[in-house]
């Protein structure tokens, strides 16, 4: 197997969101699928996860369809089972339940046996004024780490 490292990130969801729980989560993927996210032809830019009858799913990941798959091809856009324990999953539900709390994708990657990988952050909505109190903070730490290149 070619050892290529496979690392989609959504750079986003640090700045839109506040996050506080990290998960680690398996996919439920079909043959066509993983062999896309192997040639890193996926993006988690506008997925988010919801609960359905006690099982997470992702909604809103694409993954492109494989070049040379024929009828087997999957849907680009089709929602994901994500597995995770039982207690993870009853965890991620009572934070879900306060109002302005979602799950938000973090990192796509494949672990050194070749299974493709999720994290995931339970995370609340920041707002406008934290985002530019993170900016401001950014561009200090900036013009300090110039001033000590000097």
């Amino acid at each position: 197997m070619a050892n290529k490292e496979v690392n989609i990130r959504n750079k986003r969801a640090r700045f839109e969101y506040e996050l506080f729980d990290i998960y680690t989560a398996g996919m439920q993927l079909c043959g066509t699928e993983i062999k896309s996210i192997r040639s890193s032809k996926a993006s988690i830019l506008e997925a988010f996860c919801l609960i359905n009858n006690g099982e997470v799913w992702i909604r809103n990941m694409t993954i492109t369809a494989y070049e040379n798959g024929s009828f087997y091809n999957h849907k680009p856009k089709s929602d994901r089972k994500l597995l995770l324990n039982k207690k993870e999953i009853n965890k991620i539900e009572r934070f879900l339940q306060v109002k302005g709390n979602t799950i938000v994708p973090l990192k796509l990657y494949l672990t050194e046996k070749g299974w493709a990988k999720i994290d995931i952050a339970c995370a609340q909505g920041k707002k406008l004024h934290d985002k530019r109190n993170d900016l401001k903070e950014k561009d200090d730490q900036r013009e300090m780490d110039r001033a000590l290149k000097r």
